[in-house]
């Protein structure tokens, strides 16, 4: 049996929830779904789904699955399709949804880039922290800082995105410069309204339930906040694509690196299709490798 029909079958059992909707969806028989997911399941020698009356769910083995499947179609499909898209005449209005510091600090470059390449393309470009509805809201493509969870969309990792503690050299000079967790607690921390990554710093769990840091500002805006610290208003966890020109420019300095979380992804997230829109698949294997594995608003570290 063909191993890729197989795992596109299972694909779709797992978005579309059912095996009759997949079977829809593939324009084959839920039969014939059922019998591709049984020899699936066969050869791996594990389940993947759970099976009820009403419902699919998946297990976590075909979690697991599911992700590195996803992957290998995308990875198929940019082969089969990377000729093509060499000789189409990419057109239309692309529209694309990014965050707001993040697009007005580090987009515009690589906009132009593309657009001189496809220069019949226009781009619709709407900047928003707000979680976007991609499908709903009928936008191309967006890009997301986080670590994404499962979801029936495709997500492309973009690059790597560091987050550090800053404050300014005045400050640290008035106010001392902590060097633990809990010395972080005599200090004003400026808070990122949208997240709260202190519950990702290394050593929160061992001090959750004493950490209390104390904000007299939370906006929801990291310009701002590092801003604010730069002028000596307190400290401020931030992504380095916002503190790296600061930071080169000694207007804040790094603390407390040893606590620092784990980086997060910058990704491209879009509608799992059968099909992309040329459009979409020219921005998305322009963009996979723009920035590098180490960007450029990191190299001065």
């Amino acid at each position: 049996m063909d191993k890729l029909t197989t795992m596109k079958t299972f694909l779709a059992v797992v978005q579309e929830g059912s095996f009759s909707k997949a079977a829809d969806k593939l324009d084959i028989s839920p039969q014939l779904v059922s019998k591709y997911i049984s020899a699936l399941e066969d050869n791996l020698r594990t389940r993947l789904l759970h099976r009820t009356t009403r419902k699919v769910s998946v297990t976590e083995a075909g979690n697991q699955y599911y992700q590195r499947c996803q992957q290998v179609i995308i990875d198929i499909e940019d082969m089969e399709n990377s000729l093509n898209n060499l000789s189409e005449n990419v057109s239309g209005v692309l529209s694309i949804s990014a965050p707001m510091s993040f697009g007005t600090k580090h987009l515009a470059g690589l906009l132009v880039d593309f657009q001189n390449q496809h220069p019949n393309l226009k781009i619709d470009l709407r900047l928003t922290d707000q979680f976007v509805d991609i499908v709903e809201q009928g936008i191309d493509i967006a890009l997301r800082i986080g670590t994404l969870k499962s979801s029936t969309l495709i997500a492309k990792k973009v690059a790597p995105i560091r987050l550090a503690i800053f404050a300014s050299p005045a400050y640290l000079k008035q106010n001392g410069t902590p060097t633990t967790l809990e010395a972080l607690q005599e200090h004003n921390y400026l808070r990122y309204a949208h997240a709260e990554p202190t519950k990702r710093l290394k050593g929160y769990d061992e001090l959750k339930n004493e950490l209390k840091l104390e904000s007299n500002l939370v906006a929801n805006n990291g310009d701002l906040l590092l801003n604010t610290a730069i002028a000596g208003g307190g400290i401020t966890m931030q992504p380095t694509f916002i503190a790296g020109e600061a930071l080169a420019q000694g207007r804040v300095v790094r603390i407390l690196k040893d606590y620092e979380p784990e980086p997060m992804g910058l990704y491209m997230v879009y509608a799992n299709r059968q099909f992309l829109p040329s459009k979409v698949r020219a921005f998305v294997d322009f963009t996979s490798g723009y920035y590098g594995d180490v960007p450029y608003w990191d190299l001065g570290e």
